[in-house]
């Protein structure tokens, strides 16, 4: 894992020192090394740099930016089945100066051009520069696990890991994208390809760029869909064969996470993922695995005694680290920094301090993500089914008359219900599902913190609702079903710009490379066509992972809730964190900044310290984009 970024300058205005800067931003990405290639053309500029963590081939060999003939690399990331690539490359008379994953992929873009992808097993975030055709390709793995992010404007084309590296450049242009931050305070990121500023994007996962020189312009590819898996025919397979072949896919992805050259760990929670993981690579291993859980008791957040039991029948070398809440208080004021784009999942605190953990005995640590998303693990999955089908079958008139009445009668006049914790926004979101109980409304429903009534009070001034994966209509008549559905547009949503950026980020912080076993796309490829009821049954989410766990760890040891990384947004709010709020949201800033509404922040401050804690996520956005605003726009 590394930090890459570099430019075309098409105006020739762009220095050395420009690029050096640029790359020498994501330092945290690659401490071990750095490299840069500046090229100079009779009409344009290319600039190449990386910063390298060294995880394969530790040698000068594997140095970045590398070149191969007429090819020229700068690389983040892994190709796992790179040894059986580059055997068959030798087969073809290829010869090699070292053992990297990078020299394969240029060898393997010269024998089979941007097509050697599809052959790839990884994550990836990579540039081309072919010097003989005059084109730059820009690629990004099938799920996005590694971010790339790009901006053009005014004849130069920037790219890079993280957005810091933009601010290098004397002529970035960081103009607010205010479509975007309306997008921020609905979903607590900027949805893929958007980004918070103007003329800046992220590249699609599965998707490539390809700049002809010539002509300074760019096209963009799709090399791979979720669902094109989605969208086959149902494997007709018993129960029984499903769980066998579901194990022997896993296993292979799981092994394959385990090739380095420097140490690898595992992080364990004692959940049904992580656990999955552990106990398949434990199993044929004489070697003890290192495994690593963080507990902050001080704020309910303590799995450590569940992933102890767990990691003891398996016989794993365990560590668990316990940290107080004020550590976990302090790691705030560095969010801004390493998210260096409006971010509010709060779980962001819990991961970087289990990154910084684990950095301390290893440089490669696997995380269990995406098993919800490809097994039916999430609660709004549990939510539709236990209660879509029964709305849906309500008479329109009935639903209609409930809303009609609902709109009449606030929240806070139910008696009974509206002391309740989050009763209003239940009672919000209820309205708009009886309106239209839809899978797709239901499923932008329970991922929006703000509705769209609530945003137009927000954001000062006009908007437009950008397109985002949320909107997709790629899932045929003939395969849709309400979970499909909802596992697909999470898999292009929240697992690429919630869980996939946060691991990142956090992991990075601590120069630490994080590794996504249930992410190799031959998972989802498999699973996307099992039964939805090998998936959810009976009430059971992720019934057939269950079972395959169930075969290593007692049941006993596994049965218990669902617990997360979440934190005490609302309490903090009312004590450490509210002078944070006085300061970032106080009415002379908002007014200046002229992006918010001054009116309702000053409501929702009010009606939040004055009882209606329901607002505290709300709160909690409103707060992390304005540490933002001060980070990187003041």
């Amino acid at each position: 894992m590394c930090g890459i970024s570099g430019f075309i300058d098409f105006k020739q205005t762009s220095s050395s020192k420009d690029l050096q800067q640029m790359t020498d931003s994501l330092k945290h990405r690659g401490p071990d090394g750095s490299g840069y290639e500046l090229f100079q053309k009779s009409t344009w500029q290319i600039g190449l740099g990386h910063r390298r963590l060294s995880i394969i081939d530790l040698s000068e060999t594997g140095k970045q930016p590398m070149r191969f003939e007429h090819l020229w690399i700068t690389f983040n990331g892994e190709v796992y089945n790179y040894a059986e690539i580059k055997q068959e490359l030798i087969g073809l008379n290829h010869q090699f100066i070292g053992h990297s994953d990078t020299e394969v992929i240029l060898h393997a873009f010269q024998q089979w051009g941007i097509s050697c992808i599809e052959r790839f097993i990884g994550m990836f975030a990579f540039v081309i520069y072919d010097t003989s055709a005059e084109k730059i390709y820009c690629v990004r793995d099938r799920a996005g696990i590694k971010p790339f992010y790009y901006y053009y404007q005014d004849g130069l084309f920037l790219f890079s890991s993280e957005l810091k590296a933009f601010h290098q450049h004397p002529r970035f242009q960081k103009k607010i994208n205010i479509n975007a931050v309306a997008a921020f305070m609905q979903f607590g990121n900027v949805p893929t390809p958007h980004c918070i500023f103007e003329h800046c994007y992220k590249l699609k996962p599965g998707h490539f760029l390809t700049f002809l020189l010539q002509e300074s312009s760019y096209s963009i590819t799709k090399y791979w869909d979720v669902y094109d898996s989605y969208n086959k025919p149902k494997h007709e397979i018993s129960f029984e064969e499903a769980k066998i072949e579901t194990e022997k896919i896993l296993k292979s992805a799981f092994d394959y996470r385990m090739v380095s050259d420097v140490p690898v760990g595992v992080f364990l929670s004692g959940g049904y993922d992580s656990a999955c993981v552990t106990a398949l690579l434990q199993k044929d291993r004489t070697e003890k695995l290192k495994t690593f859980t963080i507990g902050v008791p001080d704020i309910g957040l303590n799995e450590a005694p569940y992933a102890k039991d767990v990691a003891k029948h398996l016989g794993t070398e365990h560590y668990e680290y316990q940290c107080s809440q004020a550590e976990a208080l302090e790691l705030i004021a560095e969010l801004p920094y390493f998210y260096d784009e409006p971010f509010a999942d709060s779980s962001a605190i819990p991961t970087t301090l289990v990154c910084k953990m684990a950095k301390k005995q290893v440089t490669v640590a696997l995380s269990a993500d995406a098993g919800d998303e490809i097994f039916a693990g999430y609660n709004r999955y549990d939510y539709m089914m236990k209660h879509g089908k029964k709305l849906n079958q309500l008479p329109k008139f009935l639903r209609k008359s409930a809303a009609n009445l609902m709109n009449v009668i606030p929240a806070h006049q139910i008696p009974g219900f509206k002391n309740q914790y989050n009763f209003a926004n239940r009672y919000e979101k209820l309205k708009g599902l009886l309106n239209d109980p839809s899978a797709k409304n239901m499923m932008l429903s329970l991922s929006k913190q703000f509705t769209d009534t609530q945003l137009k009070q927000v954001i000062k001034h006009h908007f437009s609702h950008i397109e985002t994966a949320y909107l997709s209509h790629q899932l045929l008549k003939d395969h849709h079903s309400p979970l499909a559905y909802m596992m697909a547009i999470d898999y292009q949503t929240y697992l690429v710009d919630d869980i996939l950026q946060k691991v990142d980020r956090a992991s990075m912080t601590a120069s630490l490379e994080g590794r996504e076993p249930f992410l190799d796309h031959r998972v989802i490829e498999w699973a996307a066509q099992l039964p939805d009821e090998y998936k959810y049954y009976k009430g059971s989410k992720k019934h057939i992972l269950k079972e395959i766990v169930h075969q290593y760890v007692p049941k006993s040891l596994m049965d218990r809730p669902k617990m997360g990384f979440a934190i005490p947004i609302e309490k903090w709010l009312t004590t450490d964190l509210k002078e944070n709020v006085l300061y970032y949201l106080n009415d002379q800033t908002i007014e200046k900044q002229g992006i918010f509404n001054v009116n309702y922040i000053q409501k929702l401050k009010h009606d939040f310290y004055n009882g209606k804690r329901e607002l505290a996520l709300k709160l909690w956005y409103a707060l992390m984009f304005q540490m933002w605003y001060e980070k990187w726009m003041n």
